[in-house]
């Protein structure tokens, strides 16, 4: 199951290669979409699952149990394609027949329906774990992105304190200034002590990339493993049964 966001998002071990490469940027894309798209469509399932079930106590709250099963399933089909770039594939739900006729039986043959139910864990059940896993490694990322630049722009930022007003960002608690009582950590408010933090921020970015790449896999195959179509355990046997053997083909006796 894995293999296919390996090779979609792979790793070196040179870290200048890996900043360089196109996993690296292509993890990044998936998860910042996903802050955008994932939020949208959470949102639309919400909406409609919240509108059926309080229509639930009328008639009319049956047709949009179908209504909203179609729009889990375009939901699902969204992320699919989102998906494709990393797994390299497209993939199927593995739905059921839905051409059942009557009301009742397009309710049934919609929900009972696995693939249903593994959509909507995906797109509403762990949309919170998700969201906040893929911001949490962007935002880190990104702020060790940031601080390599940090020479540049150390001077524009001021912060007051009771003894007065300073010009450089903190890197720790500074309660009474940066040369005050109780100050834990490293306040940049010059040259030389910025160009150490954005030494150690490059490091860092090198080094956080990987996690990045990591987060989008692991994204990627839960993502995989929900929304695909299962796996038949007896495909491996029925194409066996279904070449022809070493005896050859059966003949009617003469």
């Amino acid at each position: 199951m894995s293999a296919p966001i390996r090779q979609g998002l792979p790793m070196y071990r040179n870290p200048l290669r890996q900043l360089v490469s196109a996993s690296t940027w292509r993890a990044t894309w998936y998860l910042l979409a996903y802050l955008v798209v994932g939020w949208v469509l959470f949102s639309i399932v919400f909406t409609a699952a919240t509108v059926t079930l309080t229509l639930m106590v009328t008639l009319a709250g049956l047709p949009l149990l179908i209504v909203t099963a179609a729009v889990i399933r375009g939901c699902a089909n969204a992320e699919r394609w989102r998906l494709r770039p990393v797994a390299g594939t497209q993939l199927t739900g593995g739905y059921r027949d839905t051409t059942a006729r009557g009301l009742a039986a397009k309710i049934r043959a919609g929900w009972t329906d696995p693939a249903t139910w593994r959509n909507l864990a995906y797109l509403f059940g762990l949309f919170p774990f998700l969201f906040a896993l893929d911001l949490t490694a962007l935002v880190v990322w990104l702020t060790f992105a940031g601080c390599v630049a940090l020479p540049a722009w150390y001077w524009a930022v001021s912060s007051t304190y009771p003894s007065g007003t300073y010009h450089g960002v903190q890197f720790g608690y500074f309660p009474h200034g940066p040369y005050g009582r109780g100050a834990v950590g490293i306040f940049v408010d010059t040259p030389a002590k910025a160009i150490g933090v954005a030494a150690v921020s490059l490091v860092l970015t090198l080094l956080f990339q990987y996690v990045v790449v990591l987060t989008a896999r692991l994204h990627a195959r839960v993502a995989y493993s929900l929304l695909r179509a299962p796996e038949d355990p007896l495909a491996a046997a029925k194409g066996v049964l279904g070449k022809p053997g070493p005896l050859g083909p059966l003949r009617p006796a003469q």
